[in-house]
């Protein structure tokens, strides 16, 4: 089965090239487009898509508050990958702590939106560039601190969330720990339990906010 896809941009030029980029590739199939978040709720119910390519700037409702809305009524919700014109955009940074999966720019080559949207997708890996770590770390708080250090993660697992925070995949991590898949996959699980977080991306973001990992 391919995987289902719901563009959400309020500029119709943007929509019309993710499309026709998504749509050239067998395992992708744009499923509905809408101009602004406010649409997303009805159409994500209605055609439950694995993946909404949501931009962070729209009149009504925008991005952050649309992931929002959408975690918190949806059940078994969609992967969100924001889409955005500036990699350094807090708006990105609130939209993946409010809850979204992975980022991606605009005017990102074609190749590269097709790869943001399996990843996204197959929840194993991470987008968190560069700049969106600087600003987590500057974002970091005593809160922060003290969540993580109550999370008592084992040697192991903090060892697996410098991984993840890496971007690394269960199977890169798996290869370079010389560990299996699943060992790694109950590492993370164990991870994001203790942490209270909903994925990798909210974990990862909980690293850098506490200082346990570092912008490179």
């Amino acid at each position: 089965m391919p995987f289902t896809v719901l563009l959400v941009d309020d500029e119709p030029l943007v929509r019309a090239g993710l499309r026709a980029v998504l749509e050239a590739q067998p395992d992708i199939e744009v499923v509905g487009e809408a101009a602004d978040g406010a649409a997303v709720i009805p159409l994500v119910n209605r055609l439950r898509p694995d993946v909404v390519a949501m931009d962070v700037r729209m009149p009504l409702v925008d991005g952050i508050e649309a992931t929002r809305l959408v975690l918190r009524t949806v059940p078994d919700p969609p992967k969100i990958l924001v889409v955005t014109t500036f990699e350094n955009d807090e708006y990105v940074y609130e939209a993946l702590r409010a809850g979204a999966d992975g980022f991606l720019l605009k005017r990102a080559r074609p190749a590269e939106i097709v790869h943001a949207v399996r990843l996204v997708a197959e929840g194993e890996s991470l987008l968190f560039p560069a700049a969106v770590r600087q600003l987590a770390a500057e974002y970091g708080t005593n809160e922060a601190r003290a969540a993580l250090e109550r999370a008592a993660l084992t040697d192991r697992e903090e060892e697996v969330l410098r991984l993840v925070a890496r971007g690394l995949s269960n199977a890169e991590i798996a290869a370079g720990l010389t560990v299996g898949i699943e060992t790694v996959k109950s590492h993370v699980s164990s991870i994001l339990g203790k942490l209270g977080a909903r994925d990798r991306t909210q974990a990862v973001i909980a690293a850098y906010e506490s200082g346990f990992v570092a912008p490179s």
